[in-house]
């Protein structure tokens, strides 16, 4: 959480009360995929197992699209984002897109 911002994949925050509602709100970066990576990943894609680059890449790639997000929400006077979903999409053959989105609201 950022600043007190409350975030929640429900409709709702479990004791607290909406008041006010801002719309929709969201985060998003594009990533593109490091020759390097790639060619450790192609190796432990053969033997089996996590693939640790892309891994880290996926959680740095999701921190900046949740932080975009509240900042578009904190603009709109916000102190909570509810429904908070992520989606992906392919941009190029070596890029992906992490989109973070939910609903900007008050809560007391």
């Amino acid at each position: 959480m950022s600043q007190g911002m409350h975030l929640s994949n429900t409709e709702t925050i479990p004791g607290k009360l909406i008041t006010a509602s801002y719309g929709l709100v969201q985060g998003s970066t594009v990533r593109a995929k490091n020759v390097f990576k790639d060619i450790g990943a192609g190796f432990k894609n053969m033997v089996g197992g996590e693939l640790k680059a892309y891994t880290e890449l996926l959680q740095e790639a999701r921190n900046e699209a949740l932080q975009r997000m509240m900042m578009d929400a904190q603009a709109r006077g916000a102190n909570a984002i509810v429904n908070v979903r992520f989606a992906t999409s392919a941009v190029s053959g070596g890029a992906a897109e992490l989109f973070a989105y939910g609903t900007a609201v008050t809560i007391q």
